[in-house]
This record gives C-alpha cells, sequence and structure tokens, in this order.
C-alpha cells in the first residue's frame, strides 16, 4: 500500500510537469509576437549588472546596504533611513531647475464617488486624541523582537517568456525532488511525510516565489487569512516562509523603471534618494527620499517590472502547481480565490487608483484628529511610481509595551475606524498589515498608510451584511440563516450541521459586539479565533458554494483588526463601538 501511495504522488507531481510543460509551450509562440508589438523590460543582465548582495534584516534593524556606485558596505539603521535627515547613499546626479512647482493634492477630486451625506455622522466623530501620549517614556519606543524578515536584491524576471521558463523550472525541479524524496523514503522505512511537499521542495517554493513577486506573493498574502489556518501546514509553511524572505529589484533595474516612468532625470526632482529600500512586498519596493523643490521627506514606491502584465500568466501557473499537489481542500473553491485575487492585484497595480483612494480617506477622516492620512506628490505619481508624504510614526506594534490606558484607546480608534470604513463610508482599506498603522508620539494621531487595497461595497451588499452580524448580536439563529442565504454563503441545500456551524462562526463573531459580554471586551483573554478556527475545516469540506465576493477582502481586514486589538492586549467596549458606528446607518433596501 505504502508503495501505490507514493507512486500515486510521484504521478501527481509528472502531472504538474506536464501540465506547465504544455502551457509553457503553447503560449510560448503568442509570447514572441506579443513581444514584437509590445516589447517589456529585457531579462538580459550586463556583466556590470549581477545581482547585488546587499542584505537588510527588517527584524533587527539591521542592514548592510551597498553603495552601488563605488562597491562599499556601510552600516546603517532602519531608523537612520527614515529620520528627517537619512544618510547620503549614492552620489546625486545634477540638479535641474524645476520650472513648475511641485503641487501636492491632498484633496483633488477622485473618480472614485465618495457616499453623500452623513454630514452630522462626521461631526460627532470630529475628535480630537487624548493626552495620553505624553506620558510615553523613551524607553517604551524601542523596537521589539521580531521574525527577522530578510531581504535582499535580485533581478526580478521581467519578461513573460521568462516568467514561464522560471515556473517550468520550478515545476520539474519539484519533479524530481519528489523522486528523490520517494527514493529516500524507501530505503528509510522509518521516514514519512509528504512526498511532494518535502523539505528541499518547500525551500525551492519559498526561494522561487520570493524571487518571481507579483501574484505569487499576493496569493500567499490572499489566502493566508492571518492566523485562520484555512491551509493545509504544508502550503502554509511555503506562504509564512515567504512573506520573510522578500527580495528587492537591484539598482539597475530600478533605475530602468524610473527612467521610463519619470524620465532619464529623475533624480533631479529628489535632493535625497537612498538606493535601498525601507520596505520591498508583492508588487512594489519602497525607497526613502526628500524633494528637491522643498526639501520634504517623501516615500516612493516603485513596482516591479512585468508584474501588472504578467498577473493571469503567474496565477494561472500557481493554480496548476497548487492543483497538482492536491493539498488544497475543495471547499476553498480555487478557482473563486483566484479571481478575487486577480481583481484585487489588477487594482493594487495601479498606483494612480491608490494615490486617489488616499485622498478619498482623508475626505472621510476630515476633521477627525485622531488619524492622519499621507498626501500624495502628484507630479511624481504615475500608474508605477507612487510618491507621497512620508509619515514619521512609530509602527503601532510598539505600543504593546505602553501603558493599559493608551493601549485601549488606540485599539478603540482602530476598531471604531474599521466599522466605520463599513458602514460609514462602504470603502475599506482591506490590507490587514499592522504595518498600516503608524503612530506619531509627538500628537498621538495614527497615521494610515498604503492604499492599494482600497475597496468600495455596494448598499445592498452592505444593508445584508449588517442584518446579518446584527442577527449575530441579538442571537438570532433564523435571522442569520435567511441574511447568510441571501448574501450567498448559503445555497438551502447544506446539511443542518453545516448551516450550525456556519451560524455558529456568525455568532462567535458577533460575540463582542453584545450588551451581554462583559464590557470592556479584553482581547487578550478572547477564545473566539480558537473557536471559529475549529470550525473551519468541518466547513471547508462541507461547503457547497463559495462566499461572497465581497467577503475576501472583508474577512480579512476585521480578522487583522481583531488580532491586532490581541497584539496590544487591549480592552475595548465594542458594544459601545458598535452602538455609535451603526446608529445612524440608513437602510436602503428592504429586509
Amino acid at each position: 500500500m505504502r508503495s501505490v501511495r507514493v507512486l500515486d504522488v510521484l504521478f501527481t507531481a509528472n502531472s504538474a510537469v506536464n501540465l506547465l510543460s504544455r502551457v509553457a509551450t503553447s503560449q510560448a509562440s503568442k509570447v514572441c509576437r506579443l513581444q514584437e508589438t509590445n516589447p517589456t523590460f529585457n531579462d538580459t543582465v550586463e556583466p556590470a549588472q549581477q545581482e547585488d548582495d546587499g542584505v537588510l534584516s527588517k527584524g533587527n534593524l539591521n542592514v548592510a546596504s551597498r553603495d552601488e556606485t563605488v562597491g562599499t558596505v556601510r552600516p546603517t539603521t532602519v531608523a537612520e533611513v527614515l529620520s528627517e535627515n537619512p544618510a547620503p547613499s549614492t552620489p546625486q546626479a545634477p540638479q535641474i531647475e524645476h520650472k513648475v512647482p511641485i503641487n501636492i493634492s491632498p484633496t483633488s477630486s477622485s473618480t472614485i464617488n465618495a457616499p453623500s451625506g452623513l454630514r452630522s455622522v462626521r461631526e460627532r466623530y470630529a475628535k480630537i486624541p487624548s493626552a495620553l501620549y505624553q506620558s510615553l517614556e523613551p524607553r517604551v519606543l524601542e523596537q521589539p523582537d521580531a521574525t527577522p524578515v530578510t531581504m535582499k536584491a535580485s533581478r526580478v524576471p521581467a519578461s513573460r517568456i521568462g516568467r514561464l521558463f522560471h515556473y517550468g523550472s520550478l515545476a520539474m525541479g519539484m519533479g524530481m525532488g519528489a523522486a528523490s524524496e520517494y527514493v529516500r523514503q524507501t530505503v528509510n522505512p522509518s521516514a514519512s511525510g509528504s512526498v511532494l511537499m518535502s523539505e528541499a521542495n518547500v525551500s525551492r517554493l519559498v526561494d522561487k516565489l520570493s524571487r518571481m513577486r507579483g501574484a505569487a506573493l499576493k496569493l500567499g498574502q490572499f489566502m493566508s487569512i492571518q492566523d485562520s489556518h484555512m491551509l493545509p501546514p504544508q502550503v502554509e509553511q511555503i506562504f509564512r516562509r515567504v512573506q520573510n524572505n522578500a527580495h528587492y529589484m537591484p539598482n539597475w533595474q530600478m533605475e530602468r523603471v524610473m527612467v521610463a516612468e519619470l524620465g532619464p532625470e529623475w533624480r533631479g526632482h529628489f535632493s535625497e534618494f537612498n538606493p535601498i529600500p525601507i520596505a520591498a512586498a508583492s508588487i512594489g519596493q519602497v525607497h526613502a527620499a526628500k524633494l528637491a523643490s522643498n526639501g520634504m521627506p517623501v516615500a516612493v514606491k516603485i513596482q516591479f517590472p512585468a508584474v501588472a502584465e504578467s498577473i493571469t500568466s503567474d496565477l494561472n501557473n500557481i493554480s496548476l502547481l497548487l492543483t497538482a499537489s492536491a493539498l488544497l481542500p475543495k471547499g476553498l473553491f480555487l478557482d473563486s480565490t483566484l479571481k478575487a485575487t486577480r481583481a484585487e492585484l489588477e487594482d493594487e497595480c495601479n498606483y494612480k487608483r491608490e494615490a486617489e483612494c488616499a485622498r478619498r480617506f482623508r475626505r472621510e477622516l476630515e476633521g477627525d484628529e485622531r488619524f492622519e492620512v499621507m498626501r500624495i506628490v502628484d507630479e511624481l505619481s504615475t500608474e508605477k511610481v507612487l510618491t507621497m508624504e512620508r509619515m514619521m510614526g512609530v509602527p503601532i506594534v510598539l505600543a504593546e509595551k505602553w501603558p493599559q490606558e493608551l493601549r485601549d484607546e488606540i485599539a478603540t480608534n482602530i476598531f471604531s475606524l474599521c466599522l466605520r470604513e463599513l458602514f460609514h463610508f462602504r470603502f475599506m482599506q482591506t490590507d490587514p498589515n499592522w504595518t498600516n498603522f503608524l503612530y506619531n508620539t509627538d500628537t498621538g494621531k495614527i497615521q494610515l498608510i498604503d492604499f492599494g487595497a482600497s475597496r468600495e461595497y455596494s448598499k445592498e451588499f452592505m444593508d445584508d451584511w449588517l442584518r446579518l452580524l446584527q442577527a449575530g448580536v441579538d442571537g438570532d439563529n433564523e435571522q442569520c440563516v435567511k441574511y447568510s442565504l441571501r448574501l450567498g454563503y448559503l445555497t438551502g441545500e447544506e446539511s443542518k450541521e453545516m448551516v450550525d456551524a456556519h451560524t455558529r462562526s456568525i455568532m462567535l463573531l458577533a460575540m463582542p459586539f453584545r450588551r451581554e459580554t462583559p464590557q470592556p471586551y479584553n482581547f487578550e483573554d478572547q477564545t473566539i479565533s480558537d473557536e471559529i478556527r475549529s470550525l473551519i475545516p468541518f466547513m471547508l469540506q462541507n461547503r457547497l458554494t463559495p462566499p461572497p465576493r465581497e467577503t475576501y477582502s472583508l474577512n480579512r481586514k476585521l480578522s487583522g483588526a481583531f488580532l491586532l486589538c490581541g497584539k496590544l492586549k487591549a480592552r475595548v467596549d465594542c458594544s459601545q463601538v458598535w452602538t455609535d458606528v451603526t446608529a445612524d446607518y440608513v437602510f436602503s433596501t428592504k429586509e
């Protein structure tokens, strides 16, 4: 039986190789024709353009950054990069005279329409920070221990043929790795574990996906709904390790993108520009700089080449690998997940859209002095480069060492904002990453950054979603089932056990908002996450339909808000927050 099982797995691995080979063969000729009419960046690396070996470790804040024009290595720190006066990096190009002043537009009109009205609601939320931040001592502003996030320079595959080649070589490598693992387990009967997802193959996937960036990394972020344990351990391990192994473009490749977007004399717009990024993610990297026109500190986000153009092909190739591995539960509905991922990634690759989303948030939060949104530098922003005001706050996770009262205030404000985004703005920044929140210790304001993952929700959807969650708050199972059917969570054909598990998950999600729940709710001792997690395997095996498209991003953000409050060990009067936010909601659809 053991040999039959292993041969089945080997057949699966071989199928993955064959599938990717067929994809590569069928698409190669199309790609060649496309490149003749629409050439992209060349994958050829000149001898002087070899990969940079500079390594940045964000976890322990040590940076070994290379001055690529001189070839020397100098120590620096992230604090130095983020400060008002970062250390000089590379010699600057001659300055060019600005004939047109740089326009920093905080409130330009947006193509994304904001909901009208709610003036009285905004006036009610026109609040200022308390004076609690003034009691902070310097020692509590130190960076806590964290898992190191290693960043190093490596060339991004920039042509479609190049990316297909990388995926093809990955499949072949995994097939050979599966064969090798089979032999190892045959020789050593005590050995066990997945043949296809062996440690060697996991390492292959992590290395390749880190280099590819784009859709592969975004899918990992998308499917890992923080701490939900929806994924099999082998797949979750891959995505976790990829997130801690970010790569950034070498200087020569970054230069190509900047020249293409801002022109050959782009450096003249900046008096300082650090070539080593302060952050790198799935679709781009961020550099610290200063404007030459007025000395304003800015953050410059630069998109990786070919990421936007390769979304569909990358997701198709990743889908083949995941399908061939036969590890994903059927209730995950991979096709629906990929479709939602594709739509989100296409939006996030448009930096002009992100700039509009930032302006929208500034308008929505106008008068609420507890929050601050960065301004956009219009003249230095395109679809692939976004230049914005650099916020000088500290990471919000530092607050876990701060006084309890201040932690409670921060968590309450963030939790309230999360619900306001849903029920007041119907426009939510859905990236749950805690690094999107900074805290200005000089003003007590929470600073909001990174709006690429902003989503707008229809009034019809939000009406029924609020009714569903209110049913959970009221403990009304009948209403919970009614609105789950209307929204599309259920089809009506599910077993009683599946319906019970689903309604139980809604009741758990709503528990902090109930008046009967002791308030303020202590997120440090909460067990809701564990209880919901225990229901997930059963629901994935018995779900008959994918969840509503809107909930992919919505649930991800709510999960992130719960986990952030838990990270801060905060106590929040969730029932009062719920009442305050939902009291003025006006329904436009019938019950």
